[in-house]
């Protein structure tokens, strides 16, 4: 097996900061996210690997609740890590395929890294049925989020609130990679790309021994 090296993500090119090529094996994507990239590309395309000269980030504690959300948090259930695998595929499933960058062979490496206790699941259930949530992966203390689903009205909302509540008092950040109006509406804001270098590398580098299983709903 092929083991890369990452280039040192500030000394891209500012107008193209992201590198190619690689593959999706377990070693690679974790030394890729321990580097600071994350992949994004494209069905057909060859794997890029993103760094961005700025990046999207929440504070666990700044996650907006707003108020249209509220009915959801009692009326919908969350688990954690109960079911990652049915999580990811309903990600992969409700996305139009010509569309995303989420592809059977992410899908199947995700699954890989969620078997090594490193990708994460939120669901959401109503009426124990999954209706949506979230994914990501951890380390140290960072939790990088990945991809939301809701097939339900504000079913992802109730799952990164939950996360949050959850990730407060462990002094977590939150990587959402690169801001939109719907991840800036919950919260999220842009810090620069060396900012962001600067806490990720120390953060992932601290031990947390966090039971992400044993996370609860703090809504019901």
């Amino acid at each position: 097996m092929k083991k890369y090296i990452f280039p040192n993500p500030a000394l891209l090119p500012k107008n193209a900061s992201f590198c190619i090529g690689g593959d999706l094996e377990v070693d690679t994507l974790i030394t890729a996210y321990k580097s600071g990239y994350f992949p994004w590309f494209m069905p057909g395309d060859p794997i890029i690997w993103h760094c961005p000269q700025t990046r999207a980030v929440f504070l666990p504690d700044e996650i907006k609740l707003h108020k249209s959300t509220k009915p959801f948090l009692k009326k919908y259930d969350v688990k954690f890590d109960n079911d990652f695998e049915n999580l990811i595929n309903l990600c992969y499933k409700s996305r139009n395929k010509n569309e995303t960058w989420l592809s059977d062979k992410m899908v199947n490496a995700y699954i890989s890294l969620a078997n090594l206790g490193i990708a994460h699941s939120v669901e959401v259930y109503y009426e124990s049925e999954l209706i949506g949530g979230l994914y990501g992966l951890i380390f140290g203390r960072v939790f990088c989020g990945e991809s939301m689903v809701s097939l339900k009205k504000e079913a992802s909302k109730v799952a990164l609130i939950n996360l949050g509540k959850n990730l407060e008092k462990c002094n977590f950040l939150i990587d959402a990679q690169v801001i939109n109006p719907h991840l800036e509406f919950m919260g999220a804001k842009e810090i620069s790309q060396k900012e962001f270098l600067t806490i990720y590398y120390k953060l992932i580098d601290e031990n947390t021994n966090l039971d992400f299983k044993k996370f609860k709903s703090f809504y019901n």
